[in-house]
């Protein structure tokens, strides 16, 4: 089981500087336009979920979700292996809302994002579901079981390189049916173009095989 390093409420955040946010959504939106990309980010109304990101083949995926997180107007979280936080580095992402994530300890990491869940007035934990860049056939699950103990939706969040477009879709709350829920949740996926197509593997290949 995963284990925060980080203690979410009350740490200090990018998203506590309105100011902050709006610089940036005027730099990096212009310039990830230049580039080709589009953003397409309806705020969900919901003060609290989990967003998944998909597909994570690049490190360059980061660099494309952070426009969405500034677009949420919400208070964003995000997990990341606890090896980069190392130093300023470490700084940094603290204040973007990284949290640090040791993934062989046996802590109860969802257990601890439920209680922040409950905790907080608004919060959005956004997971990469697969978990790693390299290619793997089943998602984690840790995201859902958070979304469904806290009583919080999932929001998916895609990353289009073929169409150089991100944005997210609507709302989904989890139903306890995992396996069924989990289908529905990947099967949109399977339209999207990651940057390496051979490191993500979609839903409908798995039913294939």
């Amino acid at each position: 089981m995963m284990q925060a390093a980080d203690t979410l409420r009350n740490a200090p955040n990018i998203f506590d500087h309105p100011w902050i946010i709006r610089l940036l959504e005027r730099i990096a939106l212009p310039l990830l336009k230049w580039r080709g990309w589009t953003h397409h980010v309806d705020a969900p109304s919901e003060k609290k979920y989990v967003l998944i990101v998909a597909p994570h083949t690049s490190n360059w995926d980061f660099l494309l979700m952070f426009p969405v997180g500034l677009l949420l107007k919400r208070r964003v979280r995000f997990m990341i292996k606890h090896s980069v936080f190392v130093g300023p580095v470490g700084s940094v992402l603290r204040w973007l809302g990284g949290i640090a994530v040791e993934r062989s300890s046996r802590h109860n990491f969802v257990q601890q994002m439920v209680d922040e869940f409950a905790q907080a007035e608004e919060m959005v934990l956004i997971i990469t579901p697969e978990g790693t860049r390299s290619p793997v056939p089943e998602w984690k699950r840790g995201f859902y079981h958070i979304a469904h103990e806290a009583g919080v939706p999932i929001v998916r969040c895609f990353l289009d390189t073929g169409r150089r477009r991100a944005g997210i879709w609507a709302p989904f709350y989890p139903t306890g049916q995992v396996e069924a829920d989990l289908k529905k949740l990947r099967a949109d996926y399977d339209q999207v173009i990651p940057r390496y197509p051979e490191k993500f593997i979609r839903s409908d290949a798995l039913e294939n095989r």
